[in-house]
This record gives structure tokens, C-alpha cells and sequence, in this order.
């Protein structure tokens, strides 16, 4: 494989933005400097001052397969994640069927090698019966265990206390949940149905799924980590009341030592709030809900103080068709990686958050949580995953959505920056209009 140099590039790095240059050859970083001459046949892109990232990490999708391949499949959404600066996916075991044990989480690997645009991770799933599965768990064969605190897209609910207690004591890897009560949900609900019968306004969705539900899980998730020092993320935080829960600071603490319990939110939440769903509706229903926007002012500055140590995208489509259904029928879930990252740097645009903090939380923090081998950094001998961000507006139109679910909650909106190219592996994946060539994406290992 040739080499490939880019010059006059804005790094961003490990909390510093500096101008420089960048080699890579072998689907590897070769060299970061300034002043870098090129060899005789290298490829020389001059990046004319745009801000150069590691690839993006996201450790939450659910690209639905195997089972629901007519809204999504490995290979539609890792392209359009690598269109929006998305090189690695970590997906969900909430599948049909769900991802309970060895042999199915390898049957997800064997789907994605030689069709993933991105590299790729499988969650282990937790059930009420499949502790044994979980506790044969080789840890370098996934990221970790999902579990599901409170139901949603999926019949996969751990509700029996003694198995919750098992699965936290004895699981080989980190713990990531789903928190929301689910009793209280349903009690919610039933209260809303004998309002509204069948026509319940979406507008009720942050009712129906609380904040009390949010946060009573996710205080039972803590405090069963505690009590096991198990290593604990803690998924999609969408109210202020939880972002206070959590420890603020890096992830990496200044003795080498990492949290124990870490927290992530999801790019919606910085974005929407209670009065965007009289315009979208079903269109930005996902559980847990979107709520206020007092809510979302707090979770922009949990990740800015670091209490929030992961971004991530919960990217969930459904089909047009299901999501026009009325609102108890409609499932929960946005398209999102396409234009996650862009979205995150409108906070930058906005100067609530520095592209440092992006990279961090975004590509940072889930190689540093998952023990992801050599991804997540520019640094030499890494995995050449990079994006290249141009500040140039980008509408974004139906017609331009990658997804196989064909639509996007963001139509109508114009980004203010753009992914100019993606390379995975040292590949161009994106160049900036349409994606490039042969899928390059690799399994993730994991550095354990």
C-alpha cells in the first residue's frame, strides 16, 4: 500500500489543537510532524487549514441484523457512519434473535467481515436466564454486556433481582445499561390510556417515560456496582437529575487509575427538547424520552465538566411507515450516525463545547473504557481511522440519507460544518460526496 501524507492540517488530539502534518502507510499512523516532506510517489492531500480527528468511536448502535434487515443492515449503516466520520460501531445484542451467547455473538461477526464500511464490535446481551453464557464470556470477544434495566426495543428485560445481583458479580466484563423503571413506565402509560384512549399525544412521551424512571434505575445500577466493583457504563442519560449522579473529571485520572462507574449521553440530547416534539413527533420518540430543555442545558455541561465521559449515538432507525403510526403503536428510535459528529460540532459552533472535548468524549473516552487496541487516537503506530472536518454548510435532504430507513429527524437543517473524507484503515472510505470503494472495517480488539 502506498503512503499517504497530509499537510497544513488543524489536529485535534488529545485535549490540543495544533497545525501539522500527518503520514500514514499500511493502514497505519507512520508520522505526525510539521514541515513533513513528501517521497517519491506518496500521495500528498493538502488539507488547507481543516481540522483533522481520529475516527469517531460510536459504543452504541443497533444496526438490526440479524432479523430486521428491511430498516437496516450491517452494511447500509456502517456506510452511512463512515459518511458522517464514524469508523467504529460498537451494536446491540437486542437482535432477532437477541445476542445471548457465544455461538450468536460470533454469527454477528461472521455477518459483518467483508460488508462493514466501519470496524466493528458485538455486545453479549443479559437476560433473566442466561447467566451461565455470561459468565463464559471471553473478554477479548466483545466490549462488554448490555444489560436492560428497563424494556424497551426488544423482549430482553432483566427484572429478577437475584439474577441482576449475579450478573453484576460475576460478569467478566464492563456492565453497560439500559436504566428506566419499568413498572413505573407502565403505570404511566395505563394512566395516559385512560386519558387519551388510543390517541395519546407524542407530546406525553417524557410523561409517560419519567424522569423518576431514569433516575430510581439508574441509583439501582450504581448501587449494585458498588457493591460488586464491577465496571459500569451507564447508557443515554437524558435528565439533569442523573447527569448530578455522576463523578466529574477524566476518565483517566492524573494516577493512571479509570472510574469505576462512567456515564454516556446521546448527540439528540443535545439537540431536542419537550417543545420539538410538537413539530417531529414519532420522528424523535426513543427511550429513554427527550425532555426538557433545562435537561439538555445540563447534559451539554455534564459533558463539558466530564461527568458524561462518553458520546454516543443510540442510532435505532425504523421504516417512515412505522414511525407515521399513531403514537403507542410507533416504535422508539432515530437514524443518527450520518450526521452525529456534525451535530456534536454545532455545540462547538455555539461555543458550548471545544472540538477537543468532542474527540475526547466521542473517539477518546469509548477506546479508553472498552480497551480498544490501538483506534481512538492520532498517534504513531495506530490505526489510521481519520476524518478530515471542513467549516462549509451541508442541508441536509432526504434524498442524501444513507440509512435504509430513508429519512433523517435533521431534514430541513443546515450543518455548519461537513465531513470533507473518512479513511478506515487507511482507505479513503467517504470523499466528501458518496462512499469509496470496498468495505475496509476490521473487528475491534480489545486490549484486556
Amino acid at each position: 500500500m502506498s503512503s499517504t501524507l497530509i499537510v497544513n492540517a488543524r489536529l485535534v488530539n488529545e485535549g490540543r489543537e495544533f497545525d501539522g502534518d500527518l503520514r500514514f502507510a499500511d493502514g497505519r499512523i507512520e508520522r505526525i510532524g510539521s514541515g513533513l516532506a513528501a517521497r517519491s510517489g506518496e500521495t500528498v492531500i493538502d488539507a488547507g487549514g481543516k481540522r483533522l480527528l481520529p475516527g469517531m468511536i460510536d459504543d452504541q448502535v443497533h444496526f438490526r441484523e440479524p432479523g430486521m434487515e428491511y430498516k437496516a443492515d450491517i452494511a447500509t449503516e456502517s456506510g452511512a457512519a463512515v459518511a458522517g466520520g464514524l469508523t467504529s460501531f460498537m451494536d446491540m445484542p437486542n437482535t432477532r434473535p437477541p445476542t445471548l451467547d457465544a455461538p450468536e455473538l460470533e454469527d454477528k461477526y461472521r455477518r459483518a467481515a467483508g460488508r462493514a464500511r466501519a470496524n466493528y464490535g458485538f455486545y453479549m446481551g443479559a437476560s433473566n436466564d442466561n447467566l451461565d453464557a455470561i459468565r463464559a464470556i471471553d473478554p477479548l470477544a466483545t466490549p462488554g454486556v448490555k444489560v436492560f434495566m428497563g424494556s424497551s426495543t426488544g423482549n430482553m428485560l432483566v427484572d429478577n433481582p437475584v439474577t441482576l445481583d449475579g450478573i453484576f458479580g460475576e460478569t467478566p466484563v464492563p456492565i453497560i445499561t439500559h436504566c428506566e423503571d419499568t413498572p413505573m413506565i407502565n403505570a404511566k402509560l395505563a394512566e395516559y390510556k385512560a386519558k387519551y384512549g388510543e390517541a395519546i399525544p407524542v407530546e406525553c412521551h417524557p410523561d409517560i417515560r419519567p424522569r423518576e424512571a431514569c433516575i430510581k434505575s439508574t441509583r439501582l445500577a450504581q448501587s449494585l456496582a458498588r457493591r460488586h466493583g464491577t465496571r459500569l457504563h451507564v447508557l443515554h442519560i437524558s435528565t439533569a437529575d442523573e447527569v448530578a449522579l455522576f463523578e466529574a473529571g477524566p476518565l483517566i485520572r492524573a494516577d493512571g487509575s479509570r472510574k469505576q462507574i462512567t456515564a454516556e449521553t446521546c448527540v439528540h440530547y443535545l439537540h431536542f427538547a419537550r417543545p420539538d416534539y410538537a413539530r417531529l413527533g414519532n420522528f424523535i420518540k426513543c427511550n429513554p424520552a427527550i425532555k426538557d430543555e433545562a435537561d439538555r442545558a445540563a447534559i451539554i455541561q455534564g459533558l463539558a465538566e466530564g461527568r458524561l465521559d462518553v458520546l454516543a449515538t443510540d442510532h435505532a432507525p425504523h421504516t417512515l411507515e412505522e414511525k407515521s403510526k399513531p403514537y403507542a403503536e410507533a416504535p422508539s428510535g432515530l437514524p443518527l450516525v450520518q450526521h452525529a459528529l456534525l451535530l456534536a460540532l454545532e455545540q462547538v459552533h455555539d461555543g458550548r463545547l471545544t472540538t477537543a472535548q468532542v474527540v475526547q468524549r466521542f473517539a477518546h473516552a469509548p477506546a479508553q473504557l472498552f480497551d480498544v487496541a490501538q483506534r481512538g487516537f492520532l498517534r504513531e503506530g495506530y490505526a489510521a481511522d481519520l476524518v478530515l472536518v471542513e467549516d462549509a454548510p451541508l442541508p441536509v435532504r432526504r434524498e442524501d440519507v444513507l440509512s435504509k430507513c430513508g429519512w433523517s429527524p435533521f431534514e430541513g437543517m443546515t450543518f455548519r460544518s461537513r465531513i470533507a473524507s473518512t479513511w478506515v484503515n487507511g482507505v479513503l472510505a467517504w470523499d466528501g460526496s458518496r462512499l469509496i470503494g470496498a468495505p475496509q472495517g476490521q473487528r475491534l480488539r480489545f486490549d484486556r
